[in-house]
């Protein structure tokens, strides 16, 4: 990896998190209204997977989605304003945190439903194949679905007619508010391929070097062998489930331990300036450019207009 490669991924996490932290202030002051699910501390896991993208690829994930689209390079403006209701948001206002889309760069949302991206990514899979686009889907989803039937409704169909999907388990400990432990018997996350004959790769999502290389391996491996994979990603969310949670499930000391030693963000800091020799100041100018775009993003969002009466029936199926 050159150095501005390792630059410009450093930036795409950054600009996450500071994304994150203005949404939150956002929704604090009631700017944005409904549920809201934050990706701080998990940022090292979709950056480093989309390093794998191509155009032909199909993207999907749950409600904790704004990183996931912001890394796929949309602007931060349009996400903040979906966020925020308006309409110049990439969902025209009607999505909003949980429903985020964009078709032109095969991004097929933010879903609502615990597990439903599961069933819908193994379509797009299926459309894959079916067309001989050379795409694969990228599949995301959290250890709450991981125990949804559908899941392995998906897993199962997926394995009986070799449909080229890379499912991306982000197992971030805590589900809505439950630690794995209590939720999984054996916590066997890493083995529910198993029964369908699905290969497992676990990599540690809090290191974006290794989320990078596990993350091709394995993309690498559907695409050649147009079969299904599971990728298991330890990652750990550093906020609430969403902006309601009051987190009586965890200690405040567990979530600092975790931000002292494996912030993926921090710990790639210094890999720029251990590797590629960069200095403070470089690292220290890429974050002040990404908090004045994230603030340039929340002035567009808040002085857009919200959709008008006359839209709220478009691009809707009745």
């Amino acid at each position: 990896m050159r150095a501005e490669e390792a630059l410009d991924i450093y930036y795409k996490m950054a600009k996450i998190r500071a994304f994150e932290e203005k949404a939150a202030e956002l929704y604090t002051k009631g700017s944005i209204v409904g549920f809201c699910h934050l990706y701080t501390g998990q940022e090292a896991v979709i950056v480093g997977i989309s390093q794998n993208f191509t155009k032909a690829d199909s993207i999907i994930t749950s409600y904790r989605d704004h990183g996931h689209l912001l890394a796929i390079g949309v602007e931060p403006r349009y996400v903040m304003a979906e966020l925020c209701g308006k309409i110049t948001g990439c969902s025209k206002g009607k999505g909003g945190s949980m429903h985020l889309y964009n078709r032109s760069r095969n991004f097929f949302g933010g879903n609502g439903i615990v597990g439903a991206q599961v069933s819908i990514g193994t379509g797009l899979a299926l459309a894959h194949k079916y067309k001989s686009t050379g795409g694969i889907a990228f599949i995301f989803f959290g250890d709450g679905a991981a125990n949804q039937g559908q899941v392995y409704e998906s897993f199962n169909m997926a394995a009986i007619w070799k449909l080229p999907a890379l499912y991306i388990l982000e197992n971030n400990r805590y589900a809505l508010a439950t630690p794995t432990e209590r939720s999984t018997v054996r916590n066997s996350l890493k083995k529910r391929g198993d029964p369908f004959g699905i290969r497992t790769i676990c990599v540690d999502g809090m290191n974006l070097l290794e989320v990078i290389q596990k993350s091709r391996d394995a993309a690498n491996q559907v695409r050649e062998k147009l079969e299904p994979l599971i990728l298991h990603v330890d990652t750990y969310r550093y906020k609430g489930h969403s902006m309601s949670d009051p987190e009586i499930y965890r200690s405040r000391s567990e979530v600092d331990s975790i931000r002292k030693t494996r912030d993926p963000i921090a710990n790639f800091a210094a890999v720029l300036q251990e590797r590629y020799g960069l200095d403070a100041e470089v690292i220290e100018k890429i974050d002040k450019d990404v908090m004045e775009k994230i603030e340039i993003a929340a002035r567009f969002a808040l002085d857009s207009p919200a959709p008008s009466e006359a839209s709220l029936n478009m691009d809707v199926l009745l």
